[in-house]
């Protein structure tokens, strides 16, 4: 191709495939159980307040707060017990001035009252007696109607990723129905006619799948279903028909190999088969992973990553696992609010490649209460530089290198 390494870099990559996916990502409506890591459609608003009821939250008794005024340990007030509201049940009766009434956690607050005292607290005189030696103000050990979550108000934003929490909450205003986006199907093929099965044993010139596994792994870590296609060999029309069994019920394809100019790289021949302007951009400003392929077919993103393992797993992490968010709906998909990034001191200097973005292989310790990072030098083809890492340190596209003892951020694997 006559534009082949033409650099794009990775925001535009991602921002060019994002505007190819001009189909509809559809909607399903899921139960609460199941919506976990799930992205909702449309702003949800609760239907009531939450609480629907002003309640305790101690044990002890509701009073009127300007009653206690005054209380302390050396001169106590004393209030008339009239009643005891249970767990579960409605609070019919009002108290007065000079009235208390029995409540747990969680039981509802009597009419009139407008705080709680905490049984510790409190001295029982008599069965209609008590003693308060500490005093209250208006609201004190009490959640209002209303107060955690008011009706009509906002809960989650459309485009937001369903928590742990959120589930809770979606639990506390009744919603076990919730609007989701589907997810999105994702095909995993790797290339070359090297690659084995990892349950085989190599001969000499053959080598074991690892890319296969470890993206679709990270595909998985990314919410999306994934189905593990296997080995194509380097063959025109076998890598022909592979991709076009996957064109109709997949959203992305991703093929691993085949991306850099070579005599058997035939991942470009074979897109330009498939559909003649299909190739968006072959060239990513990142290192590694430089020969990114991005293709669009018959509604599909296909993109071609490198095929040494550091390469493919850095442009996965970096651009792959974005573009999964946008083509999810998920809301600021780009600010990767989700990643684990710490602040750390670089323990030796780096020399970076100024005309891309370099993710340097990292291992943080926490040395003498600070947290020191060691970068992990190798080649893009050696797995095993990600293994003795726990994250990864950007350089930016502009940079000649970051010098020893300078604070950098991190992104840790998950």
């Amino acid at each position: 191709m006559s534009n082949f390494f033409e650099l794009m870099k990775i925001d535009d990559f991602i921002q060019l495939a994002s505007k190819q996916m001009n189909k509809n990502i559809t909607e399903e409506i899921v139960q609460i159980t199941e919506v976990l890591d799930r992205i909702v459609t449309k702003d949800i608003f609760s239907p009531v307040n939450l609480p629907n009821f002003t309640r305790s939250v101690m044990d002890g008794y509701a009073v009127i707060a300007k009653d206690t005024y005054g209380a302390n340990e050396n001169i106590p007030v004393f209030l008339e017990c009239v009643s005891e509201v249970k767990m579960g049940e409605e609070a019919h009766q009002a108290i007065q001035s000079g009235q208390c009434i029995k409540v747990a956690t969680g039981g509802m607050l009597p009419i009139n009252a407008n705080a709680v005292v905490m049984i510790e607290d409190t001295e029982e005189i008599s069965s209609s007696e008590i003693e308060i030696s500490q005093a209250v103000a208006e609201k004190d050990n009490i959640v209002l109607k209303g107060e955690d979550l008011e009706k009509g108000e906002l809960l989650l934003k459309k485009g937001h990723r369903i928590r742990p929490q959120d589930i809770g909450a979606l639990a506390g205003i009744g919603m076990t129905r919730i609007p989701v986006y589907k997810k999105l199907n994702v095909a995993v093929f790797s290339t070359g006619d090297e690659l084995i099965p990892p349950e085989k044993e190599p001969a000499l010139g053959e080598i074991r799948d690892i890319n296969s596994y470890a993206i679709t792994s990270f595909v998985k870590q990314a919410k999306a279903n994934v189905e593990m296609c296997g080995i194509i060999k380097d063959d025109h029309e076998t890598l022909l028909n592979a991709i076009k069994s996957k064109l109709t019920d997949y959203d992305m394809i991703l093929l691993s190999g085949g991306s850099s100019v070579g005599t058997r790289d035939l991942t470009i021949q074979v897109l330009e088969t498939l559909e003649k302007e299909s190739i968006l951009a072959h060239g990513v400003a990142i290192k590694p992973g430089k020969p990114t392929i991005l293709s669009y077919i018959q509604k599909t993103l296909i993109i071609g990553l490198p095929g040494h393992p550091a390469s493919s797993i850095v442009v996965f992490k970096n651009v792959v696992e974005p573009l999964l968010q946008v083509m999810s709906g998920e809301i600021n998909p780009l600010q990767q609010q989700s990643k684990k990034v710490i602040k750390a001191k670089l323990n030796r200097n780096i020399v970076s490649d100024k005309g891309r973005d370099e993710f340097i292989r990292v291992f943080v310790e926490q040395d003498n209460h600070e947290l020191i990072a060691h970068p992990i030098l190798g080649k893009s083809s050696l797995i095993t530089t990600l293994v003795k890492a726990n994250g990864l340190l950007k350089c930016p596209i502009g940079y000649e290198g970051i010098s020893k003892d300078e604070i950098v951020t991190i992104e840790l694997f998950s």
